[in-house]
């Protein structure tokens, strides 16, 4: 199989428990027996963010890797400490929404496609709030952008709101029965109805203002925090 390691482990004297997100089988759990000899031929080749072919066994409770050969560390972005967290921050995302044996390879190619990106730009926090919203998308969780979530009639511009909890955005009128609702501006849903609609390579074009990027820094922070009912722990550090 294919897969970008997530997170790793140590069991044992020796061993690795990873968390692998795959092509073809979605997320796994996988056990790599005697990884952390230095003799082991899986040495250096199961690391977090790297992408990797492996040969796995099925086991009675987890699969064991067999072999493996790295075919991406992701150099670029790992050259970095801003890089290496953001890189992190995206795998935490994707062990959180990611289905155990459920091939999503749109979630897959979006992951491999960020973590390339971010090694060329990775101070670019758009980057982030591009890969979280198809994150969503990808995993059934698009909030709405355009209608009111609670009455569906179109949202008109400077009069709306977005709850969390209730999927998107509200007119002016509405009032989830749950929840908390979050002042959002015209300029931040224009951006965030461009970045659902754009191609990973625009993003840079875009250009907001800070006042504007904490707003969705904050707002995605509480959607995903909402959906996943847990805090994402790399946020912080983040």
């Amino acid at each position: 199989i294919e897969a970008v390691v997530l997170k790793q482990v140590p069991a044992g004297e020796a061993d690795l428990l990873l968390v692998l997100y795959t092509l073809e089988h979605g997320k796994l759990r996988a056990v790599a027996r005697g990884a952390r000899r230095s003799a082991s031929r899986l040495v250096g080749h199961v690391e977090p963010l790297t992408r990797v072919s492996l040969a796995m066994a099925q086991g009675h409770g987890l699969d064991v890797v067999t072999q493996a050969q790295a075919q991406d560390g992701f150099g670029a972005l790992k050259g970095s400490l801003v890089g290496t967290t953001q890189g992190i921050y995206l795998a935490e995302l994707v062990d959180g929404f990611g289905t155990e044996g459920y091939a999503n390879p749109g979630l897959y190619n979006l992951l491999l496609d960020t973590l390339r990106f971010l090694g060329e730009a990775p101070r670019d926090e758009l980057v982030l709030r591009y890969f979280e919203l198809h994150l969503l998308e990808r995993s059934g969780f698009m909030p709405e952008l355009h209608s009111c979530v609670e009455c569906r009639t179109a949202i008109v511009q400077g009069q709306h709101r977005f709850s969390p909890q209730a999927g998107g955005v509200l007119c002016s009128r509405c009032t989830p029965a749950r929840g908390v609702v979050m002042p959002l501006s015209v300029q931040a849903l224009k951006t965030l109805r461009f970045l659902a609609g754009a191609q990973l390579s625009e993003v840079p074009r875009v250009r907001t203002q800070l006042s504007s990027a904490q707003e969705l820094r904050t707002l995605m922070a509480v959607l995903l925090q909402s959906l996943l009912e847990r805090e994402v722990r790399s946020w912080s550090f983040l």
